[in-house]
């Protein structure tokens, strides 16, 4: 039976009548007029080194006594980065709540191509880890939060189940809309009703693959690329071989956070919606997930994918998805002996 807090939760998100349209929903958030500046907030930038030529870049918000307060990591989606509308939003909000705040791109992103000699992919949360063992053990701090966003939900997700019961630092964790399952997700992408995200991939994976073939030439062979239509062709063509998959279905297969998910042993939240386009809902209604004793999962009927913007209310701002992770990290903020 789903937990009635949950339930409640997840009736709490009351869209606009137009935005009921999962389409509308996914598509008007990200123009809609935003104050998204940092400007008041402290910034350093940093290099994580996650395998001895890789490194990740982010932008650490550190709270005056770093130490002393926990932290929240925050990984973006497919294509995004760590200027993302979503995680600057977001990253204001945890740090005005106390929490120190980094903002990471995933290799390759935010400009960062030159910092890393392969893509990016959906099942690199061996990046995560190490971010997490740096924090800990470089910088002392003992209550880390990992933040994901669609392709950077199941990321962290991933790295959390694998992780299991091993870093007492990990606190928790938050999956907005993370993508489970690739299989299922790239062949929801890939219908015709989705032909604006899919194109919008597909065109952005490319330019970007041009981009990294050009600081290493030679490491990828670009004849094929014209012809790639589908983002499963180009998994197969690049991604898959480029992370040492067999081929695309293996990627696919392997990168899902859905085979470690019984592994995780933190207060974790997943926010989806039942109507999100391309992260079919069913992939969150199987028992292991629904019965996990560390899992909630809270999926209104609207929310597109991760759009989640609420009509008018006089208590918060529009982004109610934002609002509850914050809720989420505040009510599972551990008092200090």
């Amino acid at each position: 039976m789903p937990n009635p807090t949950v339930v409640e939760l997840a009736s709490s998100f009351q869209p606009p009548l137009p935005l009921r349209n999962a389409h509308l929903m996914t598509l008007v958030p990200r123009y809609v007029p935003r104050e998204t500046s940092l400007t008041d907030l402290p910034q350093e930038s940093r290099f994580f080194s996650v395998e001895p030529q890789a490194q990740l870049q982010g932008f650490c918000h550190w709270q005056e006594d770093r130490q002393a307060v926990p932290t929240v990591v925050l990984v973006h989606g497919l294509e995004g980065s760590s200027e993302s509308r979503y995680m600057r939003g977001i990253a204001a909000k945890a740090f005005r709540s106390g929490f120190n705040v980094i903002r990471l791109n995933q290799r390759t992103c935010g400009g960062t191509e030159h910092l890393s000699p392969t893509l990016y992919n959906s099942g690199l949360s061996s990046d995560y880890r190490a971010i997490v063992k740096e924090l800990v053990h470089r910088d002392g701090l003992d209550r880390i939060w990992l933040i994901g966003y669609s392709m950077g939900g199941n990321l962290v997700l991933k790295a959390t189940g694998e992780l299991g019961r091993s870093e007492p630092a990990l606190a928790g964790v938050a999956a907005v809309c993370p993508n489970i399952n690739p299989t299922l997700c790239a062949r929801a992408l890939e219908e015709p009703r989705n032909w604006i995200y899919h194109r919008h991939f597909v065109t952005k994976l490319k330019e970007r693959l041009r981009r990294k073939a050009s600081l290493f030439p030679g490491k990828w062979d670009l004849s094929m690329l014209a012809q790639v239509r589908t983002i499963s062709e180009f998994d197969d063509c690049y991604t898959a071989r480029d992370g040492g998959y067999r081929d695309g279905a293996d990627y696919y297969d392997r990168a899902g956070s859905r085979h470690v998910l019984d592994r995780i042993a933190v207060p974790t939240l997943i926010i989806t919606a039942q109507d999100d386009p391309f992260i079919p809902y069913t992939m969150f209604t199987e028992a292991k997930i629904q019965e996990h004793p560390q899992i909630a999962v809270v999926a209104p009927r609207y929310g597109g994918h991760c759009g989640f913007y609420q009509g008018s209310r006089r208590d918060e701002d529009p982004y109610w998805a934002e609002n509850r992770i914050v809720e989420f990290l505040r009510g599972m903020r551990p008092n200090r002996s």
